[in-house]
């Protein structure tokens, strides 16, 4: 057994110890809302938001974007589970505006191994083969932080499933000091109608 799945699941075996009554936790959040944030460790939606098990829907992806399938997701957590306010979090030192849908597609297409980054940019130190499927998609990569928020909550506040009744709110966590700063042009745009 690899040491981190070891670590795991000692960790889940105390969890499970402590467990109590969390599993008879209602299904839909209790709290009626959901945040969609970026998959970044440093992030702890949790702690940043003051949530406990069972409050609210935590949607994560890299840079936090409202792809489609954050879309779904939040679609789902509103249609069916009733959520009735969203947010839509990025964050302060990012990896995604690092990055250029062209550069990723070209370190994958050299090899699939982990790629680097020093003062001259991404480089390949793996060997390949790689694939050009990267070339099919979108990464969402950011190059301005604030209108990277203003363009995710426009496309889910414009999205033909997504009701006018909901707010949705756009910020940016700082990683320097877990202040959530928010970006009043994208909660403008995700006011409710």
């Amino acid at each position: 057994m690899g040491q981190i799945l070891e670590e795991v699941l000692t960790a889940n075996q105390r969890y499970v110890d402590q467990f109590g009554d969390k599993g008879q936790l209602p299904l839909p959040p209790a709290r009626r809302f959901a945040i969609l944030t970026c998959m970044d460790a440093r992030l702890d939606p949790a702690k940043f938001a003051g949530l406990s098990e069972g409050d609210a829907h935590v949607i994560r992806n890299a840079g936090g974007r409202a792809s489609d399938d954050a879309i779904r997701s939040l679609v789902i957590s509103y249609k069916l589970l009733g959520t009735r306010e969203w947010f839509v979090i990025h964050h302060t030192d990012c990896g995604m505006p690092l990055f250029t849908n062209e550069i990723i597609r070209g370190l994958l297409a050299q090899s699939l191994e982990t790629a680097v980054i020093d003062e001259n940019g991404w480089r390949d130190v793996g060997e390949g083969p790689g694939s050009t499927e990267g070339n099919y998609i979108d990464w969402l990569t950011i190059k301005d932080l604030k209108d990277s928020i203003y363009q995710d909550v426009k496309r889910i506040r414009n999205h033909p499933l997504v009701p006018r009744r909901i707010p949705i709110y756009g910020y940016i966590y700082d990683v320097k000091t877990g202040k959530l700063i928010e970006i009043p042009e994208a909660t403008e745009i995700g006011r409710v109608a």
